[in-house]
């Protein structure tokens, strides 16, 4: 579609004939399980799925990367439409459906929880979950927030910051947050223990309350956004599990991201252990 000045415009009334259409498994909750998976982790992941054609599709994903299950079926699943602009941007349409609904969790054990942004009894859950392991000292929690959970601004957000170990976001939702000063100061004073900002092609900024770190990411053909960030927040979380130094965990995400920002699809091109080792 054509961009213009920041908008995409789509003229009201007509039918609009499209050069290519695409369908895939998506969602930050799905597209972080399996880069945690394919670069050797051992993975679960804690939603809920349709009972319907659409959650067959993410289940069977879930099932065919070795990701375990632990969340339940029912209602409709969650689905996004992805309108990609002429100059390679995109803007998402989502409807989260049944993803909302997560109100329960059953017994398991882990050491780290990725939490993507959920809405409704599932941002409850995720609440009440990490205050749960906290309080037990049991995990560390990686968030990563996006700009509609930011915008609503709910006292839950300011939970689940105060609770995380790694929040990783983009600069605009990054300054959703941090109205003035400096921004990785202003972040981390919000509870996390290592921040790290994103901004396309301009260098990734890391601060972990002793050193701030910045990476340059490589001058790349971008083909499609979608998943890049799950990628590399994902990637990034998965190297500091391994026992990588954050230097190593950035250029780690900064990989993955970038293979998927190379070709259609969130998880097609995500990269294995073997693969960027």
């Amino acid at each position: 579609m054509k961009e213009k000045k920041g908008q995409i415009l789509l003229p009201v009334g007509e039918k609009i004939l499209i050069q290519d259409f695409r369908s895939d498994v998506g969602g930050g909750g799905t597209n972080t399980a399996v880069a945690f998976s394919r670069l050797g982790l051992k993975t679960a992941y804690l939603g809920v799925i349709g009972k319907d054609l659409n959650g067959d599709y993410v289940f069977n994903c879930l099932k065919k990367e070795r990701i375990k299950f632990l969340g339940k079926r029912e209602g409709v699943n969650g689905i996004s439409v992805v309108v990609d602009s002429n100059i390679h941007n995109r803007t998402v349409l989502t409807h989260k459906a049944a993803n909302d609904n997560l109100d329960s969790y059953p017994r398991f054990k882990t050491k780290w929880l990725y939490f993507s942004s959920m809405l409704g009894k599932s941002l409850q859950t995720q609440v009440r979950l990490a205050r749960e392991l906290i309080s037990k000292d049991l995990v560390k929690i990686a968030f990563n927030p996006s700009s509609y959970l930011i915008k609503k601004k709910p006292k839950s957000l300011k939970t689940l910051l105060k609770l995380s170990t790694v929040l990783v976001l983009n600069k605009e939702e990054a300054e959703m947050l941090v109205k003035k000063g400096d921004l990785l100061e202003g972040l981390r004073k919000l509870g996390p223990q290592i921040v790290v900002v994103t901004d396309k092609n301009r260098p990734i900024q890391c601060y972990d309350g002793r050193m701030k770190y910045k990476l340059k990411p490589h001058k790349i053909k971008v083909i499609e956004r979608t998943g890049a960030g799950d990628a590399f927040a994902s990637s990034f979380v998965a190297g500091l599990v391994k026992g990588l130094s954050i230097e190593k965990s950035l250029r780690l995400g900064l990989k993955n991201s970038e293979s998927v920002l190379r070709h259609f699809g969130a998880k097609n091109k995500l990269l294995r252990w073997k693969n960027v080792r």
